[in-house]
């Protein structure tokens, strides 16, 4: 039986968007690079919870996995409010859960200094971490190398995403005045 159904013709050089309703005229490559984004964020995170279970630790979120890496970074105690600085990341209450969840699973432990509470990564954590980076090197960082790939390339594109969360960081704070 012959489908009747009229099928859009496909372009293969139309803008990949995932809200066309959103997009003007002149700002067609904003929503391609804000679908880019969109897609980006939920593959990493997805990496981020898949490799820290492969590293024998589930029931972790993407942000308790980037908390636990930030809190080891430089082997360094670090403040509540240093980690929501250095994370980019406004409701402090989501860092304090997750620091508890990682506090509770003993791969961080909390120091008190007068008034201030300092965090920072226990053995479990450093090995945790470890653990994450031996995986990492093998399912993505040896794939990335075989990409015909230039670093200049991939830090320009590091250098354009922060760039774009200032745009984005202004346009909040205008929308936020509306």
């Amino acid at each position: 039986m012959k489908d009747d159904k009229k099928f859009p013709e496909i372009n293969p050089h139309a803008p990949i968007v995932s809200s066309e309703h959103l997009t003007s005229p002149d700002s067609w490559p904003l929503s391609e690079f804000e679908y880019g984004m969109i897609i980006a964020h939920n593959a990493f995170s997805r990496w981020m919870i898949r490799c820290m279970h492969a590293a024998g630790y589930a029931d972790f979120s993407p942000l308790d996995v980037l908390v636990l890496h930030n809190v080891n970074h430089r082997n360094r105690q670090k403040r509540l409010v240093d980690i929501c600085f250095v994370l980019h990341i406004e409701d402090q209450h989501t860092v304090n859960y997750s620091l508890k969840k990682l506090v509770k699973a003993e791969l961080v432990e909390r120091e008190k200094h007068g008034k201030e509470i300092f965090y920072s990564a226990t053995e479990q954590g450093k090995e945790a971490c470890k653990r994450y980076r031996e995986i990492r090197e093998t399912c993505l960082t040896s794939a990335y190398r075989n990409l015909d790939q230039e670093g200049p390339e991939i830090s320009q594109a590091a250098a354009l995403l922060r760039l774009m969360s200032g745009l984005y960081d202004q346009a909040s704070r205008a929308a936020s005045s509306l």
